[in-house]
């Protein structure tokens, strides 16, 4: 009797502490960018606990990796670690297939039963934008023991081919292992595209083995303004540069998330930096000092010296090798003509090619675009294609260029009824060095401007004066960070987030699919992961707002 009791209470002990140690964690299908079309299915959903395999053909070293980032990130998130395996045999676990049926090489399916979660791309792309999708379900937890999926059937894909954030690195720069963790934070918000610019006045960020004089002096600055143009100056040396082999670490490590990164080197104007370098590229002979101050400088590239363009077309040789991205940004922004009016030199090229002011267009400015349209031809010549601000415009725009609209959609409208392809970047939405709060009591210093999270959100890049035709030729949109006032990675990581949330629901929701109030409860939810990996972000979107109405007559 005694050992029967004895059994009997052990058991109950055995189950007592068993279920204590058991945490099981519901998923969610509220996440951002939200989901273009889901359906809840009857039955029961997927229990996914740590003998749960994640399945995969090995004929394609691709989905393997993409494998390996979705166990990751199911580790990160709950704690459970998912074996990888290419056994076709199994009937229960985690399944990634490229069989997906889709014109959109970007799209991906899911579908959630009681044996399985299948995750199918229309390509290995759209596969991890998948998971991605996976990785936002679950719950934040690392005590998990399981987490349990709702059945489901989902399709979705991105409204836009070109979903792009860009980031300076001339004004101020920041370490590899930094860009890493944006690059991380852009393929967490499905980004696609990494703008990168990387030559300013104020510094030459990459180095250019033909021209290593650039990173030696070009790089440098002797001091730093202090605030907004002030007039004092923190008396500290400023320089650095990346490597052509920590370029080339950092594109791979875009490519393995399916981001591609384009370059930017600036031309014609905010090309202090190189002249200070080779001054005989100027108009004047200088001397010239690489900026310590922020604005725009009337000492630019000279037009009508020849000299201009094998430097430019030597730069673009090693810019092609570094970066295999089907664009190369050539700049074309903020060129002032001051030098060129009073440049013999320039006034010669202006006599040579037969250019005349007319009611549109300033003779400089049409030199202005021979050297873009030169650079094109040869940027083009090595199977690349330029992407320009929209002052590339101003003089006849390059045959094949693409263009960033940033002073507004004008640009954009204009670049698309001519039928080039533009992307919208209007300051007023889209620049994310711009405050997110009216109150900037303990905000760092910034440029100024006010461009909230609900402003981003509900911006539209498609025009509705252009016609369906026309439109077609908005292939997406970016949000710009600018550095000027960004000393450190953290400031620059609470510059755009949460708003990068907001960016990534323009860039990839239909607009028929979004709203705002909605929005805000799944994004109060997805910043757990950006607690998780100690992002720095804003917190203004979740305050409590007061409005007082006085009504007079009661």
């Amino acid at each position: 009797m005694k050992n029967t009791r004895w059994y009997f209470l052990m058991s109950c002990l055995f189950l007592i502490l068993f279920s204590c140690s058991e945490k099981s964690g519901k998923a969610s299908y509220d996440v951002v960018p939200k989901i273009q079309n889901i359906s809840y299915n009857e039955g029961v959903g997927f229990e996914l606990n740590s003998k749960t395999p994640i399945i995969f053909s090995k004929k394609n070293d691709n989905i393997q990796q993409v494998a390996s980032f979705l166990a990751d990130y199911i580790a990160d998130c709950t704690g459970l670690n998912l074996t990888l395996t290419y056994s076709e045999n199994i009937q229960n676990g985690v399944f990634l297939n490229i069989d997906k049926q889709s014109d959109n090489f970007e799209a991906y399916d899911i579908a959630v039963d009681k044996e399985k979660i299948t995750i199918s791309g229309a390509s290995e792309a759209g596969l991890f934008y998948g998971i991605q999708a996976l990785r936002k379900f679950l719950p934040i937890d690392s005590k998990l023991t399981s987490v349990k999926f709702p059945a489901v059937t989902i399709s979705d894909f991105p409204r836009f081919p070109y979903r792009g954030m860009h980031l300076d690195l001339s004004r101020h720069m920041f370490s590899t292992d930094s860009i890493k963790i944006y690059i991380d934070m852009l393929a967490m918000h499905n980004i696609n595209r990494f703008h990168w610019h990387l030559t300013d006045d104020q510094g030459w960020r990459v180095e250019i083995k033909k021209y290593p004089e650039l990173i030696e002096i070009g790089s440098k600055r002797e001091q730093t303004v202090i605030g907004k143009n002030s007039g004092e100056y923190d008396g500290q040396p400023y320089g650095g540069y990346y490597t052509q082999e920590e370029i080339k670490d950092i594109v791979q490590y875009a490519q393995d998330r399916f981001i591609t990164i384009i370059p930017e080197v600036d031309l014609p104007g905010h090309m202090l930096a190189a002249l200070t370098t080779y001054p005989n590229l100027g108009c004047t002979g200088g001397p010239y000092k690489v900026a310590q101050s922020w604005g725009v400088f009337d000492d630019v590239l000279c037009a009508g010296n020849e000299e201009i363009y094998p430097f430019l077309e030597g730069v673009f040789d090693e810019i092609i090798e570094l970066f295999p991205s089907e664009y190369i940004h050539i700049g074309g922004d903020e060129c002032p003509k001051v030098r060129w009016k009073a440049c013999p030199k320039c006034q010669a090229k202006i006599k040579e090619l037969n250019l005349k002011t007319d009611k549109e267009h300033t003779a400089e400015e049409r030199l202005q675009s021979y050297v873009i349209q030169r650079m094109e031809r040869y940027i083009n010549s090595k199977g690349r294609k330029i992407i320009g601000w929209d002052e590339i415009l101003e003089g006849g725009i390059a045959p094949n260029a693409t263009i960033l609209s940033w002073r507004g959609t004008e640009g954009g409208i204009t670049a698309a009824r001519q039928g080039h392809d533009a992307i919208m970047v209007p300051t007023s939405y889209l620049y994310f060095d711009y405050y997110q709060t009216e109150d900037l009591k303990g905000e760092k210093l910034g440029i100024g401007g006010y461009v909230p999270v609900e402003k981003v959100y509900h911006y539209d890049p498609v025009p509705e004066v252009l016609t369906t035709e026309e439109q077609k030729h908005i292939i997406g949109t970016q949000a710009n960070l600018w550095a000027e006032y960004i000393k450190d990675f953290s400031h620059a990581q609470y510059m755009t987030l949460p708003r990068m949330a907001a960016l990534s629901e323009v860039q990839w929701t239909l607009p028929e699919q979004k709203d705002y109030q909605d929005f805000l409860l799944r994004l109060a939810n997805y910043t757990k992961l950006y607690d998780l990996y100690e992002y720095n972000y804003a917190t203004h979107v979740f305050n409590i707002k007061d409005k007082y109405e006085v009504d007079e007559a009661n």
